[in-house]
């Protein structure tokens, strides 16, 4: 047997042996049987450990293996005879070699090759950070002539597992460096790469679409382009927000339904701001353009808009979708403010409640997807805060399907003045998820993506995110100049044409379609929006936003003029029953020795002995009540199962275990859902789920709390363009309660007041309730009446620090 110093297990071949490992390591099937025998065969029977991996080759050691595993594979022995090995099969090191440095580059065109891919349709060239080595690997010189006609591994970049390595860099290079560019190596779960990584390299990223299919994108591409040509003509300087530039999202959406549908998705509420979003309303809701252009030129009688207080790129829609393959799929645009991205966490806590209310336990049903702007994505707090909400067990949503309107600037800003990364959606890599970069004049690696996309998500459950690049063609909106900021890109732009006219001459050239049959569809566009546009005229018709219907149908907004007070009491003996229920913890669960004393023994001591009682006690028969009858209770925020204070003690836990205990949820054998969720230290994005979640449970009690009231600024979008503003601005009504903390007791201006006057002056026709109660019945009284009236207002409760556990 040659020396083991000699054979080709030492340090000559570490970079081949540490790729084969880590190949190994992440997937066993992926190497060839020999080499996994071998490692499968290391000291104990285990994968290699660190002491004795590749990595302690660097400095010349041996690896510490048993003999037989010097060899990679054994000859078949004669019929009838032992199998014995008496020669180590040895490797040309030359061979080696030249497979580690493959190994290498495949590595790096999967990690790195994003940073070459042609993302910008204006064809200019990629700033490339210098500091990034391995992109040396994926030139044309790192192998000679005479290397790149060898056979090589193809490390599953193709089915075969031998090809030439020439056509091995060539596919990497259409895979990874062409129209898409995909981070995703990063992800901590190996199982989600492996799944994604044959959908791209197999397929080399691209979509094979029929002749239907194509004839479809062309279809989609002439309605977005001829809806944009059509306003802007007859529109002149109106703002709009136009996706001319990226009309390519309109096909994206379209496969997007076709493709979730048959995945199980019957729901999808969607969150955008202004760019495009007449475009989706029109081209994917289905909102007929006729509404639209009536808008613009206003209604017959004026006083229609009396009582509508947005503009019309804000406004919501909802309609049902049909697929090709015959699914049904409700679509919501949710309505918004200016307030860019603000939208977002209300869209997640709309899923949410709508996940729990269809007993969508798998999350596979109701999907929410989220539109961005690329300044706004990496600009604004609240995304971070809605990311960050992603796996939360509270907020969790099943995965959100992010699409970025990347124009590469923002109003006008150039991106290296406003953002510090390489890309706008650099945030997004805070969550274990692939990002996917498309160059948005590409309609078909447009389609590819948005399909691997969809699948990923009812696959894995999890976010994922697709970078848009395109441009604006009008700028910010269609009354500005943007050539006053960035003058070399509009003079691009403005010598460029669009993607329909692209793709035409593509499908043309290809005999995928003929030009007669291309303009046909162009034409049919333009003349849908002439014979909508002379109907809007003719009528002048126009339908505010729908409101009160489905789950809504038996609640109402407006003056509580009208509004009958109801006995919002409950008899004694019921309130002594449920309090029992609260002091109860099951068989041998050992709370800490304070909760026991004041908080089990002191609720069953309250019920025995008629004592009056805390604050606590009236907060938490208000929930018992409420759930005993039926009625659904969700109380959210930092720190609320246990309370800042101290006094709430919702959740209970073992001390011995760990084990938590929650007294609300085992009242009775059926009771409505209960659900506290401590929230992460957030206002901003939390408060704004729980708007949303609102939306969806006009029959339930819907509770964010602050950790201190003064704490609530950090929402005050969602308070100001919301809470206070939803009911006049969009029709929609919200019975969500706020509850403030707050009391002046040495603990500094930042935990004394919860500004109540701020709320007071948000305070017009009937907007917001904003109550200061002072004992616990009030307290009791004012949560009951919140939900058994049928009238639904916003309602803001000041409530007390100290004074909680003071008996009354």
């Amino acid at each position: 047997m040659a020396n083991f110093q000699d054979s080709f297990l030492n340090g000559a071949n570490i970079d081949f042996i540490e790729g084969l490992y880590a190949r190994y390591l992440e997937n066993p099937e992926s190497v060839d049987p020999s080499w996994r025998d071998m490692f499968a065969q290391s000291p104990g029977g285990r994968p290699l450990t660190t002491e004795t991996s590749p990595k302690a080759l660097r400095g010349g050691a041996a690896l510490a293996l048993p003999q037989a595993a010097l060899v990679p594979a054994a000859r078949p022995a004669a019929a009838g005879a032992q199998a014995l090995v008496t020669q180590p099969e040895f490797v040309s090191s030359a061979v080696m070699g030249l497979q580690a440095r493959v190994d290498q580059t495949v590595y790096a065109f999967r990690l790195r090759g994003h940073l070459l891919a042609q993302l910008d349709p204006l064809n200019r060239p990629r700033p490339v950070p210098e500091h990034v080595a391995d992109l040396g690997m994926v030139s044309a010189t790192h192998f000679t002539e005479a290397e790149l006609e060898q056979l090589v591994d193809s490390d599953e970049v193709f089915p075969e597992k031998r090809v030439k390595l020439r056509d091995l860099l060539a596919r990497l290079r259409r895979v990874y460096c062409g129209h898409i560019g995909v981070e995703f190596m990063s992800m901590y779960d190996s199982a989600r790469r492996r799944w994604l990584m044959p959908r791209m390299e197999h397929t080399e990223n691209r979509v094979q679409l029929s002749p239907e299919e194509q004839r479809r994108v062309l279809e989609k591409l002439s309605y977005a382009e001829g809806f944009e040509t059509f306003l802007h003509t007859k529109y002149v300087g109106q703002k709009r927000f136009a996706l001319d530039g990226g009309e390519s999202l309109i096909p994206m959406l379209d496969t997007f339904l076709q493709v979730a549908a048959p995945l199980g998705v019957r729901e999808v509420v969607i969150g955008m701001a202004h760019r495009g979003r007449l475009n989706v309303l029109t081209n994917i809701l289905g909102k007929s353009p006729d509404l639209i252009f009536t808008e613009f030129d206003g209604p017959k009688d004026p006083t229609l808009y009396f009582g509508r207080g947005d503009v019309k790129y804000h406004m919501g829609f909802s309609s049902d979708y049909q697929t090709l393959s015959g699914h049904g799929v409700h679509l919501s645009l949710a309505f918004n403010p200016s307030h860019l991205e603000a939208v977002n966490p209300v869209v997640e806590g709309r899923v949410r409640a709508k996940q729990e209310r269809s007993r969508d336990d798998g999350q596979q049903q109701v999907v929410p997807l989220l539109i961005h702007g690329d300044a706004a994505f990496i600009g604004q707090g609240v995304v971070a805060e809605t990311l960050n909400l992603a796996r939360l067990k509270g907020y969790d949503t099943g995965g959100t399907i992010h699409l970025v309107i990347n124009n590469q600037v923002g109003f006008t800003t150039d991106p290296e003045d406003s953002r510090s990364s390489v890309y706008c959606t650099a945030l997004a890599q805070m969550l274990d998820i692939p990002i996917f970069h498309v160059n948005a004049d590409d309609a078909e690696a447009c389609v590819h993506v948005m399909r691997l996309a969809t699948e990923y998500r009812q696959t894995f459950k999890s976010d994922v995110v697709i970078d848009l690049v395109c441009f604006r063609r009008y700028g910010h909106n269609e009354g500005d100049e943007p050539a006053f900021t960035q003058p070399k890109m509009y003079e691009l732009i403005r010598a460029r044409g669009g993607v329909r006219e692209a793709y035409a001459r593509e499908l043309v050239a290809a005999g995928r379609i003929s030009e007669a049959d291309a303009e046909a569809i162009r034409k049919a566009a333009t003349d849908a929006y002439e014979k909508a546009h002379g109907k809007a005229k003719a009528t002048r018709e126009y339908k505010g936003p729908s409101f009160l219907e489905g789950l809504w149908k038996s609640f109402r907004g407006g003056a509580d003029k009208d509004v009958p007070e109801l006995d919002t009491g409950v008899p004694k003996e019921r309130l002594k029953e449920l309090l029992h229920k609260l002091a109860q913890v099951p068989e041998g669960f050992t709370p800490h020795r304070d909760v026991q004393r004041t908080v089990i023994q002191y609720r069953q001591t309250v019920a025995d002995e008629d004592r009056p009682f805390a604050w606590t006690i009236g907060e938490n028969l208000a929930y018992a009540t409420l759930l005993a009858d039926g009625y659904s209770v969700r109380l959210s925020g930092q720190d609320v199962e246990r309370g800042t204070f101290t006094h709430r003690h919702a959740v209970v836990h073992d001390v011995k275990t760990g084990a938590r205990h929650v007294a609300l949820e085992h009242l009775q054998e059926k009771q409505g859902a209960c659900h506290i969720y401590n929230s992460p230290l957030s206002e901003f994005g939390c408060l704004g789920y729980e708007y949303g979640y609102s939306l969806d449970t006009p029959d339930g009690l819907v509770v964010w709390e602050a950790q201190f009231g003064d704490f609530a600024n950090n929402a005050q979008v969602i308070i100001d363009q919301f809470l206070a503003a939803g009911e006049a601005k969009w029709k929609r009504l919200s019975g969500l309660v706020l509850l403030l903390p707050h009391g002046y007791e040495g603990a500094g201006p930042e935990h004394s007041s919860a500004r109540l006057e701020r709320f007071l002056d948000l305070c017009a026709d009937d907007n917001l309730q904003v109550c200061y109660p002072t004992t616990p019945a009030q307290m009791f009284h004012l949560l009951r009446r919140q939900v058994l009236r049928p009238w639904r207002k916003p309602l803001v409760v000041m409530t007390p620090k100290s004074l909680l556990r003071a008996p009354y």
